[in-house]
């Protein structure tokens, strides 16, 4: 994996100096709202049939959100290999960094590696109907709507009954970063 930088972030590989970080994310119940309820993750207790990613610092590709600016962590950004030719993002932030395009500048850098140096074809990505702010993440940077499918959450969480909405991206649409 390689290191990348945006305008405002530098995405490191993940390393196990971030598990603090990351345990952070999980702790923070508006952060986990559409994974766990906002119920917190055991940091200590593995999840096998967890239905979401839980980094600890040495995950094959994801990557470490940084500020360029004074080096503070920002939250991690992954694209996981589906396939040979696709991947799926994500990303999990800090509250404090929420609202200032930091998820699709960081997201948009991941998609044109992808693209460009991963040997993506198409990129995927989920979110419950109801987390409108995803949505925008994904349609802002370029993803469109494929599908509504019914939820199955094992922890019910309010708005799960209206489904998950899967995008995509392919390579051929893709206008860069």
């Amino acid at each position: 994996m390689t290191v990348l930088q945006t305008r405002q972030l530098r995405l490191d590989p993940c390393r196990p100096s971030d598990r603090a970080d990351f345990i952070a994310l999980e702790r923070d119940p508006e952060v986990m709202r559409f994974l766990t309820g906002g119920h917190p993750v055991d940091p200590e207790q593995d999840a096998p049939d967890a239905t979401f990613l839980r980094p600890r610092g040495s995950e094959p590709y994801v990557w470490t959100g940084r500020r360029i600016t004074n080096d503070a962590f920002v939250g991690w950004f992954c694209l996981w290999p589906e396939s040979e030719t696709t991947a799926e993002i994500g990303y999990r932030l800090r509250r404090e960094d929420w609202g200032q395009g930091l998820a699709s500048e960081g997201i948009r850098a991941l998609v044109d590696w992808g693209f460009a140096s991963g040997g993506y074809q198409k990129v995927v990505a989920t979110t419950m109907t109801v987390n409108h702010a995803s949505r925008r993440v994904m349609e802002k940077i370029g993803l469109t709507h494929e599908r509504t499918v019914p939820g199955d959450w094992p922890i019910p969480i309010p708005g799960c009954e209206l489904g998950e909405v899967w995008y995509a991206l392919t390579r051929a649409n893709w206008n860069g970063s």
